[in-house]
């Protein structure tokens, strides 16, 4: 019916089978003047309506300018537009022309008028849609005109060469205007379709797009991700930098994502939040029910205890389940990002429906091979049949993975950004349960989790859809048993199941031993130099190697388990088939397996194989991410801080009031300040004083807001500006740290500097104003931080001040500078309201009035002189303050300030960061960690307003104390997969390589086999099938297939094996070296880098390389297997082979080069995201009391985009790269189609199903091998930078041909001869020439000024840095001829800082076991901490936490008195504890010093003077020179160096005689 109406239409026949069943086959007329037109036309009709809605909606047309392109294109449709016009007038000019051929009352057919309108309003259609592109935002090309384009010229092939062959047959053209209009049409219409490929782009849009070449990618590049090109290219040349990047397009940017996401964010929470509470309600009513019950039934007298238990009980249990607004954050990431979901859903099931039609063309494919009747035209169709749906797929493909990665990226910057928002404000309640750490690990870790499962969420339905899929195929091929193969792979998932579970046990108890290892490596490194000056290195090795030795074994074991299910997953595929096939020919003699049965079969199973595979995977992945959601719903749905808890109403008359309030620091918490009032007027200075832990520092919180109020209320007028009690510094330069934020004037920058005493210190600083300070504030000491804090508040210009005690980090006299020229009455600050919380006395009477704390409560308020004399709690205070200021002077403790007298002596200038200013780097070492990350990355972060940039050259030696770490660039040596090779062993490398060989050679034997099998189907044909033939099929086949399995698996084993040994040696070589690298290496690395090593690295060792390496021979060995198959197969396929190779090594090359390197930018852009972070939530305080919140989103902000910048163009790199391997490997599949077609007569059908189901699977493998090779490129890095570390040159032997005699030194005499020394090579001497007799048992106590080389003169005792020139003598044996650990053993040094390791007591004393409980306990009891230890529950096996956290400093020094009194050594070096002890603990170690080590020569190196004043001499240094070497009275007698300290410190001659 519908056949006729459409011949009526054409004036011809519309189908007869006989135009196909020819050797040059065509299609009829009439089916090219309908279907073929209507396919575009239909096309572009459907997608038109959306465009012109647009053109209509805009009435006031942008006057974006018309290029020259827009003409040539608008040109073209007019053009075209004429020609339709054209070819309605040849038709009406035939039919009703003056000249027309009036015998003839034929007219032309409907068609002749009905296509040239049809053409004629397409063509208008076309000139508006390219007006729409011109006038869209950003448009640069139309994917619809291009689509439209293209299908018109494919659709009109088939005119054209029907129209050509017409005319060739003939000799003659019959219709020349159509022929002539035909040809002019399809010429302007390949014109029209190159034009739609190039870009449009406007001239106010080319410097964005130089930017970001993605906004100007057309749709032809943005599908083959082409504009990526230039990426790539650069990357090959040079290995790519952050300053390459490209920005991000503003849909990608964090600040939109963040905003986005805030808002689903809001809604979905206050959701939540409302069901939470309804929820509480039920439970309560609940609760009360069943309470009640209960009473009735134990009578009412037990009720009401009952009562209140079971309240208790239950809001226990209720804290311990969800006690917060769950179940919000999936729902908000499927609103914020659904778009982007339904998108690639979209991709992703086109993708998997196309998958199986290979099969289905394989299978036709096969069988014309095999039917030689068929004409030679079909198998040319099937193979490009077989191209298209490859190259549709990959396309799909692609533009599926690259929306689902985006999408990870996304969601993993909206989670980061969320937590860093929700961190600025979160309520002191929420603060308290999560640690620093815990929130960085929000960010990083479980915003990476959600990252991961989001790439691949779609396939929890695309898995069961394929599955399913398959197995329908699967039976329309082999019927019900298909049944048997798919039971095999159902046993499978729970063989994998098991073996998954107890892989992860296994992996549990080696992160276990992991974290072990890594703890005491960095109690080890931190603890370096303790180690070093006891000698206890070889204890600490063998505790880090034992359990080393334990992570080994479970690493083995863990490889045996990956090994059997490696073999279990390589049997699968052919256990499968071998179940099927043999069930399929055994259950009737008819079944007689053909090759296309076997092959479609077998490429239908390679695709069940990956879903089921990753299944398991994808469900224990969302496990993993279920547990962060969690946590992070309960970080996001956490409290904020209350923001109305302070006033600011400016009515007041008072600067700061608070009226009857008592605060807490959380909600249910008892209140730690008590009913306070307190009014202070504008422009006071007041000082808030109180014992220790009389709640100063709360009342300056509640003043800030961060205390939870209970009842009443504060008011503050204007602006504050905040100091806390430990100075938060930011790593930035140091003027940023000053400005922070606000504009710089020069001015007031200079004044504030002054006044701030920072003047001296920024001389010393490399950079003046503009030096980097590390995390922490790390280069700085103590001193400064507190006075760079200050000089932040002041440059603030708030209106109120709050100090809380900064005077206590400086000492006296900088204190003094700093409260006269700042705080004081004649400070800059005068007339601003200050609050001062302190503990100096001395400030006390300069202050217009005084606030008393005593437990929570205001006791008084007044005036110095009105509070001395009500004689109150005041004067207590006061008391007890002044005595304890007496006994330390103001000495106070200049020690571990080590800028104590730089203001005194600016000239000098010895003083640089490099000779460790008194052993600031003990100080830094504990600071240490993460010093200036800033400075490892130096390329990347350049400072935005370094305006004026000081020649780099002439950086003086010493001004960097940190070298920079050295970023590996290019390609990895071969010697290094050499080196890891050896680490394996020759023997086990080659086996596993000829293991895996024999195993692809089974493989492929295994399908020869199967092809030959296939064969039988032809040679039996109508014969019945003989049984001996059929099990002999099947049980080769069978047995080859489990030989495969068992290679596979002696292949793994043996590489477990060889990999763990590896990983053994190049360990214990890192761990052996480390510890015998010389002192000044730890001072200038920082221990984070070091750590780095034996975390990172030897992970990367010890896991990721054997995988990488495995997963990589195996990719190599299939690929060329699959290409010998197929030259076996059609020999044709050789010629092919060598241009294909060539192109793929090139785009091989070209990406490992730009890949490898954004790696490395992403890992270095990721750092400053976490530090920022973590240096936001310890200043948070002082971020809020500046109210900086904004400033500090935004600057998070830009660092996640910088990071960004590099993950984005990465995933574009490997749908790059993949886009082009799988057009690679589509022309594998096409011309092994193609030669099989051409060779048809010589090749049997088996072998050419064989050929192309095997280049089907190529493609992935192919894909894979290069990211193998570029992950393993990646990975092997990790063994380059482990044997760098093995390759540092050692400090002196440890023990030495020449052993001191036994007693050695029985005396303890010492004498330096003319001794030099420097810090490192390069740099000045810090010790000129030092020559000196001490005798046996003398006393001597050395002084001098910051820098002046006392700390050195001990390292030097203990060899840590050795002589220029010069020597050392003890009991007449020179010390540089003997073992380090000989001398070091001799020798006993009490360090400044008490450094305990984590262990036990006993083990903190006497790591290697020498000496008897006794002897400890008698140690204990001299050091005063026998009745503390007894007191614990396991006396000496007390626990030691990391760093001795869980003992008192005070404590802590007096267990280093116990380790020194242990070792009775004859020479005893005491570095004085400077402010770590009170004065208690300081009188019991003098008076034990002074009694046990009577007969010893002491050497202290003293801070306060008071202590070595009943030394027998003493020396003083000063720039390391001996100045003055004599008694103490003598010295004061002198009036020199000696005496001038001793009047700084306020003792004189009278007040020796008294002591």
């Amino acid at each position: 019916m519908c056949a006729a109406a459409l011949e009526e239409y054409c004036g011809s026949v519309f189908w007869n089978a006989s135009f196909l069943d020819r050797e040059d086959p065509d299609l009829p007329v009439c089916v090219e003047q309908t279907v073929l037109v209507w396919i575009p036309l239909g096309f572009l009709w459907l997608c038109v309506p959306r465009h012109l809605v647009s053109l209509c909606r805009r009435t006031k047309a942008k006057t974006k300018h018309m290029s020259k392109l827009y003409f040539c294109k608008q040109l073209v449709a007019s053009l075209l537009f004429l020609t339709a016009i054209a070819s309605l007038g040849v038709t009406l000019g035939e039919d009703f022309g003056p000249d027309r051929d009036t015998s003839s009352t034929v007219k032309n057919a409907g068609v002749y008028y009905a296509n040239p309108v049809l053409y004629a309003v397409t063509w208008i259609l076309v000139l508006l849609c390219q007006e729409v592109v011109r006038r869209r935002e950003g448009a640069v090309d139309s994917a619809t005109l291009f689509t439209f384009w293209l299908l018109l010229v494919l659709c009109d092939i088939f005119p054209f060469q029907t129209l050509l062959r017409e005319a060739l047959k003939l000799g003659t053209i019959n219709d020349v205007p159509r022929f002539c209009l035909f040809y002019i049409t399809y010429g302007l219409e390949l014109i029209a379709l190159i034009l739609s490929v190039v870009a449009d782009i406007p001239p106010e849009d080319e410097e964005r797009v130089k930017k970001n070449p993605e906004a100007g990618a057309t749709f032809l590049s943005r599908i083959t991700f082409n504009w990526f090109h230039s990426m790539v290219v650069k990357g090959y040349k040079r290995p790519l930098v952050q300053e390459d990047m490209w920005e991000l397009s503003a849909k990608d940017s964090t600040s939109y994502l963040n905003e986005h996401f805030q808002h689903f964010m809001n809604l979905e929470l206050g959701e939540a939040r409302v069901r939470y509470q309804e929820k509480l309600k039920k439970k309560r009513v609940k609760n009360r029910d069943k309470v009640h019950g209960e009473s009735f039934q134990n009578g009412l007298g037990k009720g009401v205890s009952q009562d209140v238990l079971m309240m208790v009980s239950v809001r226990k249990k209720e804290n311990k389940k969800n006690n917060y607004p769950n179940a919000w954050l999936i729902t908000t990431i499927y609103k914020t990002f659904k778009w982007i979901l339904i998108e690639s859903a979209f991709f992703k099931l086109l993708q998997d429906l196309l998958a199986f039609a290979s099969p289905q063309l394989l299978k036709l494919m096969i069988s014309f091979t095999h039917d030689q009747t068929r004409h030679t035209w079909e198998g040319y169709v099937y193979a490009v049949l077989l191209l298209v749906v490859a190259i549709l797929q990959s396309l799909f493909l692609q533009q599926y993975f690259q929306r689902c990665f985006v999408l990870g990226m996304k969601v993993r910057t909206a989670i980061m950004a969320a937590v860093y928002k929700k961190a600025l404000v979160v309520s002191n309640d929420v603060r308290k349960e999560t640690t620093v750490g815990e929130t960085v690990n929000l960010m990083s870790a479980d915003a990476q989790r959600f990252n991961d499962v989001t790439n691949f969420i779609h396939l929890l339905w695309s898995c069961p859809l394929q599955i399913i899929l398959s197995i329908v195929f699967l039976w329309l091929e082999l019927g019900p048993s298909v049944l048997a193969g798919l039971a095999v792979m159902v046993l499978m998932v729970p063989i994998n199941g098991l073996l998954a579970t107890k892989a992860r046990k296994l992996q549990v108890e080696n992160m276990k031993y992991k974290d072990k290892r890594l703890k005491i490596m960095n109690e080890i490194l931190n603890g370096i130099k303790i180690l070093k000056l006891y000698a206890w290195e070889p204890s600490f090795q063998t505790q880090v190697e034992d359990i080393r030795g334990e992570e080994l074994k479970v690493m083995k074991k863990f490889a045996y388990l990956t090994s059997v299910s490696t073999f279990v997953f390589s049997c699968a595929p052919a256990l499968v088939s071998l179940a099927t096939f043999a069930v399929f020919v055994g259950v009737s003699p008819n079944n007689v397996l053909t090759a296309e049965k076997a092959f479609t079969s077998i490429s239908l199973f390679n695709i069940l194989r990956f879903p089921l595979a990753m299944l398991p995977m994808l469900i224990a992945a969302i496990v993993q991410t279920s547990v962060s959601r969690k946590r992070l719903e309960k970080f996001l749905g956490g409290d904020d801080l209350e923001s109305d808890i302070i006033h600011h109403d400016p009515s007041f008359d008072t600067a700061v009031s608070i009226s009857d309030g008592s605060f807490a620091w959380e909600r249910e918490a008892e209140p730690l300040l008590k009913n306070v009032s307190l009014d202070i007027k504008p422009g006071r200075l007041v000082a808030v004083v109180g014992a220790v832990g009389s709640g100063k520092s709360s009342l300056i919180s509640a003043l800030l807001g961060e205390m939870h109020a209970t009842k009443g209320f504060i008011n503050i007028k204007g602006s504050l500006a905040f100091v806390p009690q430990q100075a938060w510094i930011q790593n930035a330069t140091l003027k940023d740290n000053i400005l922070f934020g606000s504009p710089h004037e020069e001015r007031k920058f200079e004044e504030v500097i002054e006044v701030c005493a920072l003047g001296p210190d920024l001389e010393l600083l490399p950079g003046g104003i503009l030096t980097e300070i590390g995390e922490k504030g790390i280069n700085l000491s103590g001193g400064q931080k507190q006075r760079v804090s200050l000089a932040r508040a002041a440059y603030s210009e708030a209106d109120i001040y709050l100090f809380d005690d900064p005077l206590s980090a400086v000492d006296s006299h900088v204190g003094k500078h700093l409260f006269d020229k700042l705080i004081g009455h004649n400070g800059i600050l005068k007339n601003k309201t200050r609050i001062l919380v302190t503990h100096g006395v001395s400030f006390l009477p300069h202050v217009d009035e005084i606030v008393v704390l005593v437990d929570g409560k205001v006791s008084e308020v007044g005036s110095y002189k009105s509070l001395r004399a009500s004689k109150g709690a005041f004067s207590e205070f006061l008391d007890i303050y002044a005595k304890e200021q007496r006994n330390q002077n103001h000495s106070e403790s200049e020690g571990s300030r080590d800028t104590a007298d730089i203001e005194l002596i600016p000239e000098r200038d010895d003083a640089q960061p490099d000779c460790p200013l008194e052993d600031t780097v003990s100080a830094t070492l504990k600071r240490e960690n993460s010093i200036r990350r800033s400075q490892r990355n130096g390329s990347v972060r350049l400072r935005k307003n370094s305006s004026f940039k000081k020649p780099e050259a002439e950086l003086n030696k010493g001004q960097k104390l940190i070298e920079k770490e050295t970023m590996e660039t290019g390609q990895v040596k071969f010697s290094v997969y050499m080196q890891y090779m050896r680490a394996m062993g020759w023997g086990y490398t080659i086996t596993v390589f000829v293991v895996y060989v024999i195993q692809n050679i089974a493989f492929i034997g295994q399908n020869l086999w199967l092809s030959d099998w296939t064969n039988d189907a032809v040679d039996y044909f109508n014969i019945t099938y003989p049984d001996w033939k059929r099990d002999t099929r099947v049980g080769v086949f069978g047995v080859l297939g489990i030989a495969q399995g068992l290679f596979v698996f002696l292949g793994t084993l043996l590489m477990a094996k060889a990999s763990v040994a590896a990983s053994r040696i190049l360990h214990s070589r890192l761990l052996n070296n480390m510890l015998r690298v010389p002192m000044f290496f730890y001072d200038t690395t920082p221990i984070g880098r070091v750590v780095n090593r034996f975390a990172k690295d030897i992970f990367t060792v010890d896991e990721a390389i054997p995988q990488s390496f495995r997963s990589w021979l195996m990719c190599l060995l299939g690929v060329l297997g699959t290409l010998l198959v197929i030259c076996l197969a059609t020999p044709f396929f050789t010629i092919v082979i060598i241009p294909l190779a060539v192109v793929y090594f090139f785009v091989q090359r070209f990406y490992v080069a730009t890949s490898r390197q954004l790696r490395r930018l992403d890992s270095v852009s990721r750092s400053p995201i976490y530090s920022h972070f973590s240096e936001t939530v310890s200043g948070l305080s002082v971020i809020r009391a500046y109210g900086h919140q904004d400033r500090f989103l935004q600057h998070n902000e830009t660092t996640i985009d910088e990071n960004l910048k590099s993950v984005y163009p990465w995933i574009v790199s490997n749908r790059w790269l993949a886009i082009r391997l799988e057009f690679l490997g589509n022309l594998v599949v096409f011309f092994s189609a193609l030669f099989a077609v051409i060779s048809r007569k010589s090749l049997d059908s088996g072998l050419v199903g064989l050929s192309i189901s095997y280049a089907l699977n190529v493609t992935q493998t192919l894909n894979w091998l290069v990211r193998m090779t570029s992950e393993l490129e990646t990975n092997i890095v990790a063994v380059e930078r482990v044997s760098e570390y093995t390759e540092l040159e050692n400090e002196a032997k440890w023990v030495s041909d020449t052993q001191p005699p036994e007693k050695w030194p029985k005396d303890g005499r010492v004498t330096f001869e003319d001794f030099k020394v420097r810090y490192r090579p390069g740099l000045d001497l810090v010790l000129h020439g030092i020559s000196c007799d001490i005798q046996s048992t003398e006393k001597i106590g050395i002084v001098g000024r910051t820098g002046a080389g006392k700390s050195s003169l001990t390292n030097c005792l203990f060899r840590t840095i050795e002589a220029a020139e010069g020597r050392i003598l003890i009991d007449d044996i020179d010390i540089s001829t003997i073992g380090l650990h000989d001398l070091r053993n001799r020798l006993t040094i009490i360090p400044q800082d008490p450094v305990l390791f984590s262990g036990t007591l006993r083990m903190n004393l006497d790591p290697f076991d020498r000496f008897s409980d006794d002897d400890i306990w008698r140690v204990l009891e001299l050091s005063h901490l026998k009745e503390y230890v007894t007191g614990l529950q396991e006396g000496l096996q007390h626990e030691v936490a990391e760093g001795g956290e869980n003992l008192s400093v005070g404590q802590r020094q007096l267990l280093c008195l116990a380790r020194a009194l242990l070792r009775k050594s004859r020479i005893l070096i005491l570095d004085e504890a400077t402010a770590a002890v009170d004065l208690e603990t300081d009188d019991l170690i003098q008076n034990t010093i002074r009694k046990e080590f009577s007969h010893c020569t002491v050497l202290t190196i003293a801070h306060r003077l008071h202590s070595i004043m009943d030394s027998s001499r003493v020396m003083v240094l000063d720039a390391g020179r001996i100045v003055e070497f004599d008694s103490p009275s003598n010295l004061l007698e002198k009036k020199g160096h000696f005496f001038a300290m001793a009047k700084d410190a306020g003792i004189t001659q009278d007040g020796i005689t008294s002591l």
